[in-house]
């Protein structure tokens, strides 16, 4: 194992560690930075709308380790999911989910319905993994601004919010490009609320496939 590889597993160590105690992390995905914070720490949660501004009726997206994992989350997984998770997960889709009773409001807020994907950056990926639980994967900027590719970036746009970060994982320039695509499962047929880094037709192509 060489040197970047130890210093990236101490600093995922790290910033399990401070998820754990119920902080707010910056780490690398497959497109850009984004905001962590542990789906069962409640004043992280709320902590990241303040350090992004962003709106409250905006939910915050989650990553899990594995479609397994998505018990904890979901109420229920369509028959048209199977395909696109097959597909695209690990990947920059987005699938949006009847929320399981009892999440916490910034997850799904009024919506009843609730984000979810699997990250295939492998930084991301051994963060959850570590961690044990699901963690928030929203955007690390400013809201409105435009997304954050390096550790610096993150700094410039959310460094002077006097509640802010809490530790940045940084391991090096994110890919950058399109955000992920958001596909609406609970709806028949599925609704594209974000064309990204995954096309509309290869989501509903497949979606039609797992209705069929």
């Amino acid at each position: 194992m060489g040197l970047k590889d130890r210093n990236l597993q101490d600093l995922t160590r790290c910033a399990a560690d401070v998820l754990r105690q119920g902080g707010v992390v910056a780490y690398p995905t497959e497109t850009s930075y984004g905001l962590g914070a542990s789906i069962e720490a409640i004043d992280a949660l709320f902590r990241i709308y303040e350090i992004k501004r962003r709106p409250q009726d905006k939910p915050l997206l989650v990553i899990v380790k594995d479609p397994s994992w998505l018990e904890r989350l979901a109420a229920h997984i369509p028959e048209a999911a199977y395909p696109i998770m097959e597909k695209f997960w690990p990947g920059p889709l987005t699938i949006l989910f009847s929320a399981r009773p009892g999440l916490p409001w910034p997850l799904c807020a009024s919506t009843g319905k609730v984000g979810v994907r699997v990250s295939s950056h492998s930084v991301a990926a051994a963060l959850v993994e570590r961690l044990g639980a699901p963690i928030t994967a929203t955007s690390a900027n400013l809201s409105g601004h435009p997304a954050a590719n390096t550790a610096a970036e993150v700094m410039k746009q959310l460094g002077s919010c006097p509640k802010g970060l809490d530790f940045i994982l940084d391991a090096g320039p994110a890919h950058g490009g399109q955000p992920s695509s958001i596909v609406d499962i609970t709806v028949d047929p599925p609704v594209i609320l974000r064309q990204g880094a995954v096309s509309r037709e290869d989501i509903l192509a497949l979606c039609a496939k797992g209705r069929a």
